[in-house]
């Protein structure tokens, strides 16, 4: 019996080969979208599951009030690690200590690469269960010891054996290759670690750790924990949220910290906290692209079933012979869903197919690896699942709806559909372009938001900017006759330091305070260290008093505030007056505008600047007669010069600004991409209704024609329906648009606002895509020779 559906139903899809094809075309565009959006949920929902020990791995990290609110710091001080083994110990299978420390220089003969490692304690490999592939997972008990992933020992060691080879740490430390590790997936959060060292050795290497007067007071180090075994992580948070609150200083006990656990499970898709509370993250992004992958899905199917119902007059009298010799209705009911999971397998094929030529672009705009799991039964269970249910679904309403024909009208041929019959299908049209508009407004709205953080003022000038890295300290110490070559060059117009680029900021501080200062009140204000002609380099904005300058050697005890700072502070008039450091007096000797240093969608935080030498980036200003390729060459040539040891990287700072954008940039790509496949799939279904409506009128549009109807009003005819639905959906999509776009944008401090014109503009594209879709129709059916359709007559 399925064999006799199925043949039967095959012989339907290949008599009717156009109706097959545009069925076929927009359920295998939708399930391709369901499977490049399924697999990018599987990467994400899947991300930091590559460890072992997945679920009962958490970062230590720490509410504090700062500047009038709670902020969540994911950096601890480094004693914390040992407070927490000491008594705390029965909670926690394993307490590591670790520093990120930015990129490293890793040299072997004459291999020399810039890599970004941490230091760790030695029991990070077995809490990240790494896949040693040559030596043990114990391989940082040495002090002097290194990590390399399979990647790095193969750049720096070829085909040579790397095990126990002596490498050089930053030109300044030997440390011998104990072990190599399997590169960690693209979805872990250590997936750029290629190389880990034991955390005694930067302990030993560094004397701003070792000599710390108060070490409870940088908040510079990551502790990572796993949990022992009878442990949950909200209990354990309970116990442990005042473990650095006992052990500081009266003044950074004004900071109210509570230490807790963030489980591993929800530091990709739950990293975003405000005011103390978790408040989600990239979760949102997953909800979103799910919805949308179901709802693309659902208007295929919706194609699908308007297509099927459509043509019921023509399948009419084929349902009433089934019945009259004898079939039942539910045998009717599984003939057309036999012929729905053909029409859905056949798809399914398409869609691989699709997704196959669509993954590496789909990866590119995504920023994944995400591939095709060929390989896993799970993969394929879902797809044939999927599968079913999307023939099934698609399937039902015609199979209940045709087989409900009564067989005694449809063979006396007195049989008709009537009007009410495509209320049903106007409805799914609806709910199709509703979907597919509200799609088109959120696509706009994201690069709305963009280009609005875009265009904000970000108080320097980042063209031609370029940020060095200073790993070795050799051109610290070289650093005036670097700059003399340069400029002598005519490649750069002005060069200073900084302890950061100028898109980030690496360290603040809690200890200034001004007279009128609340004595309750905690701050935390972010520090750039810069020297000399930074200001000028940058060109930032001096609203208030003077730059450093080399003719006044009181500099050293000044600073610079920006606008945020002096507002903060309730300065009036900020130039002169005194404030305490460290306890120490610092005068202020200039005011800047607002400097766009961290998130362009935040306020910007009070920050503050000083004079000093402690520089870890060289920042300079290309000559504008320049070419960029010519100055990086002249510019590489001079570093290379004087310290030949380090590879020569550079950053460019508006590249680097614009890489802020990166996330919302990647969500409006995808966006776009799935609206134009929603809008496509709602056009295939429009365009096989149109070209059925058509062949359903031809006689009525031959009688008009003979009475003098003219092809512009016969397309008017034929068109004013699909407008009239369309306009109802755009009607119908504004106000979800407006709900949805209205919670994402409450997210962003730094916000556009929903313009009215978008709305506009969506609905206005809509229309246009749908009259470009039908006029094919109505104008090929308008033109039709009425003496042709009337001729049976």
């Amino acid at each position: 019996m399925i064999s006799n559906y199925l043949k039967i139903a095959f012989r339907n899809l290949a008599k009717h080969k156009g109706y097959s094809f545009l069925n076929m075309a927009g359920l295998s565009v939708g399930m391709a979208v369901a499977l490049l959006i399924g697999l990018w949920l599987w990467d994400e929902l899947s991300y930091n599951r590559y460890h072992d020990n997945y679920d009962r791995i958490g970062q230590v990290k720490q509410h504090l009030n700062n500047n009038g609110e709670i902020q969540t710091w994911s950096t601890t001080p480094y004693p914390l690690a040992e407070e927490l083994r000491k008594n705390y110990g029965s909670d926690f299978k394993h307490v590591v200590l670790g520093r990120e420390d930015g990129d490293h220089i890793l040299t072997y003969g004459n291999n020399k690469f810039t890599k970004r490692g941490m230091f760790f304690e030695p029991a990070v490999t077995e809490m990240l269960s790494l896949k040693m592939l040559k030596g043990s997972r114990s391989g940082l008990t040495e002090p002097a010891s290194v990590l390399l992933s399979a990647s790095t020992a193969q750049a720096l060691f070829g085909e040579d054996e790397p095990m126990n080879k002596i490498i050089r740490l930053d030109n300044r430390l030997d440390v011998k290759v104990t072990g190599i590790y399997e590169d960690l997936p693209r979805n872990s959060t250590f997936h750029e670690l290629t190389f880990m060292a034991p955390w005694q050795l930067y302990y030993n290497t560094n004397d701003w750790v070792r000599t710390a007067p108060d070490p409870w007071r940088p908040n510079a180090f990551h502790i990572y924990a796993q949990l022992a075994e009878n442990s949950d992580f909200d209990k354990v948070s309970v116990k442990i949220k005042d473990a650095k609150l006992n052990r500081v200083s009266a003044e950074l006990a004004k900071k109210k910290p509570v230490i807790f656990l963030h489980p591993m499970s929800r530091w990709h898709l739950y990293s975003d906290f405000k005011n103390g509370i978790n408040t989600g993250g990239k979760i949102q992004y997953v909800w979103l692209f799910g919805i949308i992958g179901a709802f693309v899905l659902l208007l295929a199917c919706i194609n699908f079933m308007n297509l099927s119902t459509a043509r019921s007059e023509k399948r009419a009298k084929e349902v009433g012979i089934r019945k009259a010799i004898g079939s039942v209705r539910s045998q009717l009911i599984y003939q057309f869903f036999a012929e729905s999971i053909l029409v859905v397998l056949f798809s399914l094929v398409l869609a691989l197919l699709w997704t196959v030529a669509l993954l590496p672009a789909f990866n590119e705009v995504a920023d994944k690896d995400v591939r095709i799991l060929w390989e896993e039964p799970l993969f394929w269970g879902i797809c044939l699942g999927v599968s079913l249910l999307t023939g099934l679904v698609a399937g039902s309403y015609p199979a209940f709806y045709l087989s409900s024909f009564n067989p005694i009208k449809t063979l006396k041929g007195t049989f008709k559909v009537g009007r009410l019959a495509a209320i049903p299908r106007k409805t799914l049209v609806v709910v199709q372009f509703t979907v597919s508009v509200t799609l088109i407004i959120g696509t706009i709205m994201v690069f709305r938001q963009i280009q609005f953080a875009r265009n904000r003022p970000i108080g320097y000038q980042s063209n031609g900017l370029v940020a060095v890295p200073l790993v070795t300290g050799d051109i610290q110490r070289h650093f005036d006759a670097v700059k003399h070559d340069l400029l002598q060059t005519g490649t750069i117009v002005s060069m200073a330091q900084a302890s950061s680029p100028p898109t980030e900021i690496w360290s603040s501080s809690s200890t200034f305070d001004w007279q009128g200062k609340d004595p309750n009140l905690s701050v935390d204000f972010p520090v750039m260290v810069v020297s000399h002609d930074y200001g000028k380099t940058i060109g930032w904005n001096l609203k208030a008093g003077r730059d450093f300058s080399t003719a006044f050697g009181t500099d050293t005890s000044a600073l610079i505030l920006n606008e945020t700072a002096v507002r903060f502070m309730g300065l009036k008039h900020p130039v002169g007056e005194t404030i305490q450091w460290w306890q120490q007096p610092y005068r202020i000797i200039g005011v800047v505008s607002d400097l766009v240093i961290q998130s362009p969608y935040e306020q910007v935080k009070p920050t503050i600047f000083s004079l000093g030498q402690d520089a870890t980036f060289a920042v300079l200003k290309i000559n504008p007669a320049k070419s960029a390729g010519e100055a990086m060459i002249n510019i590489e040539a001079v570093f290379k010069k004087h310290n030949p040891s380090q590879p020569f990287e550079y950053r460019f700072t508006d590249q680097e600004f614009a890489q802020k954008f990166g996330n919302e940039e990647r969500i409006g790509k995808l966006a776009s991409f799935f609206a134009i496949l929603a809008v496509f799939i709602s056009c295939l279904g429009i365009f096989g209704l149109a070209s059925f409506m058509a062949e359903q009128r031809t006689k009525e549009i031959g009688i008009r024609k003979v009475l003098g109807a003219s092809v512009p009003s016969l397309w008017r005819l034929l068109s004013m329906d699909f407008v009239v639905l369309v306009l109802i959906s755009c009607v119908l999509s504004a106000p979800i648009a407006w709900y949805l776009l209205h919670g994402w944008l409450q997210t962003y401090t730094y916000r556009t606002d929903l313009s009215w014109w978008v709305f506009i503009a969506a609905g206005s594209g809509a229309l246009l895509i749908t009259l470009l879709t039908v006029s094919f129709q109505a104008i090929k059916a308008a033109t039709i020779n009425p003496v042709r359709s009337l001729k049976s007559e």
